[in-house]
C-alpha cells in the first residue's frame, strides 16, 4: 500500500498504534512470566516508546527526502507518544478489568498506598507516555533535524 502524503499527524497515529502493539507485547510476555505486579519493569516500555518515536521520525524525515521541519519532527514523536499511551492505558483498563488481581498485586507493593485505582494506573500511564514521549522527542530531533538546523561552522 502506497502512501500518497505523509503528515506529522498520520504517521504519528500509524506508529503510535504500533508501539501501542508492541507494548501491549511486551505487557503479555510479562504477564506470562508472573511479572506484572513488578513496577520497576514497566519502565521498559520507555524503551519500546523511544524506538517507536524514532521510527515515526525517521520515516517521516524519508518522506520529506531528508529536509524535515523541526516541529514536523517534534510533533511527529509526541503524537506518536500520546497514541500508544492512550491505546496501551486503554488495554491496561481492559486487562485489569478482567484480571483485577492485577490491581490487587499493584496495591501490595505500597508504592500508591490504598487509593490505588484502575484510574489513578491509566493516569500514570498516560503520564508516564506523555512526558517521557516528550523528551525522547526532543533528543532524537538533535539526530534527525535537517542540515539546515545545524549551527554554522566556522564561526566563533
Amino acid at each position: 500500500m502506497a502512501d500518497l502524503r505523509i503528515t506529522p499527524e498520520n504517521n504519528g497515529v500509524r506508529y503510535g498504534l504500533l508501539t501501542a502493539a508492541g507494548m501491549v507485547l511486551y505487557f503479555l510476555v510479562a504477564g506470562l512470566l508472573g511479572l506484572t505486579g513488578r513496577v520497576e519493569l514497566s519502565y521498559l516500555n520507555v524503551v519500546i516508546l523511544a524506538v517507536g518515536i524514532c521510527l515515526a521520525i525517521a520515516r517521516y524525515r524519508r518522506y520529506r527526502h531528508d529536509r524535515m521541519p523541526y516541529l514536523h519532527g517534534f510533533g511527529t514523536g509526541i503524537i506518536t507518544a500520546i497514541v500508544a499511551s492512550v491505546a496501551f492505558g486503554f488495554f491496561f483498563l481492559a486487562y485489569a478489568v478482567l484480571n483485577p488481581g492485577l490491581v490487587e498485586q499493584l496495591r501490595t507493593t505500597d508504592l500508591f498506598g490504598a487509593d490505588l485505582s484502575i484510574t489513578i494506573c491509566f493516569l500514570a500511564i498516560l503520564l508516564q507516555g506523555a512526558m517521557s514521549g516528550v523528551i525522547i522527542s526532543l533528543v532524537a530531533m538533535q539526530y534527525f533535524k535537517s542540515p539546515d538546523h545545524m549551527p554554522m561552522q566556522g564561526v566563533e
